[in-house]
């Protein structure tokens, strides 16, 4: 094949492309464009989505950065602040460090516990949401969750998790449910890890907590970071916590995605609850450009 010739010319590559390019137009640009002109009217139930409804400018934005009441319970800013400790909570100091703690117990092992622990974990990721949230609630019950049970024959009382503690709980449930995916990505990471490197570390007198930091940690300092991008934009979009709490009692634990849906879909305000859909959109996106940047600056480090 002589020089700068391709295998398929820009038109074959153009008809391969068409139907990604079809469905991404069709299903992500489109309904974007379609959110964002909804969020400047006040659409609502009544009004519908054409005619009845009128352009109301940045009025919906300017309802949800009213910073008088702001924090107050149920208002925007509260449902961000949730969102915020449930994201730190259940994603960075959850799932991935209990996933890394997983992976690194079990990198190199042999036997049952490991499968076990291994299947246990994978499990509580791919059964349906709706089957894990009656699990949870029946586990957390009050007079006859296993939970309860368990303290009061040790003499620790019986609280009311959900009405007492409902952010976390709703922050150990999404711990418990995602870890399974940072495990099997950490895991991956490790297996890539020459154990010469390791070896040498230990003839060398290091102890595991230098061979973790000086060798392993350098190591997987990009799946890190991979991790850490997708289970944040997860944890913050997620939707299954309101099947535990509904967000409540008294919006305690009620998330931007159930703000989002209380807003849109409970007082039918489309325009304002578009509004949100958007701000949550460009939260996605900051937050993904800035571990980006972090990523593609460590590349160019080790580079």
């Amino acid at each position: 094949m002589e020089k700068g010739n391709t295998i398929l010319s820009w038109r074959a590559g153009a008809v391969f492309l068409a139907p990604a390019a079809a469905f991404i137009l069709i299903f992500l640009i489109l309904p974007f464009f379609a959110v964002s002109l909804l969020s400047f009217t006040n659409a609502t139930l009544t009004s519908g989505l054409g005619t009845g409804a009128s352009v109301v400018g940045v009025k919906n934005y300017a309802s949800l950065f009213n910073f008088s009441q702001w924090m107050v319970s149920g208002e925007f800013g509260s449902a961000l602040r949730i969102s915020f400790i449930f994201v730190v909570g259940s994603a960075l100091l959850g799932q991935a460090v209990l996933g890394l703690a997983i992976a690194i117990a079990f990198h190199g092992r042999r036997g049952w516990v490991r499968e076990l622990v291994s299947t246990l974990v994978i499990l509580s990721w791919i059964i349906p949401d709706v089957v894990v949230a009656f699990m949870w609630i029946a586990f957390l019950d009050r007079d006859f969750g296993t939970l309860n049970t368990l303290l009061g024959r040790l003499g620790l009382g019986r609280p009311d998790w959900l009405i007492r503690y409902p952010l976390l709980s709703i922050i150990v449930f999404n711990t418990w449910r995602g870890t399974a995916f940072s495990m099997l990505l950490f895991s991956s990471a490790l297996a890539t890890i020459r154990p010469s490197y390791h070896e040498t570390a230990a003839v060398a007198g290091a102890t595991p907590w230098q061979t973790f930091r000086d060798v392993t940690l350098p190591m997987i300092r990009t799946h890190i970071v991979t991790d850490i991008i997708l289970i944040t934009l997860w944890t913050f979009n997620t939707f299954t916590p309101f099947l535990i709490t509904g967000g409540g009692p008294a919006f305690r634990s009620e998330l931007v995605s159930i703000y989002t849906f209380r807003v849109a879909f409970r007082f039918f305000e489309f325009g304002r609850g578009a509004a949100v859909a958007v701000l949550m959109m460009l939260i996605n996106l900051a937050l993904a450009l800035i571990y980006l940047s972090s990523l593609r600056r460590q590349a160019v480090v080790s580079g």
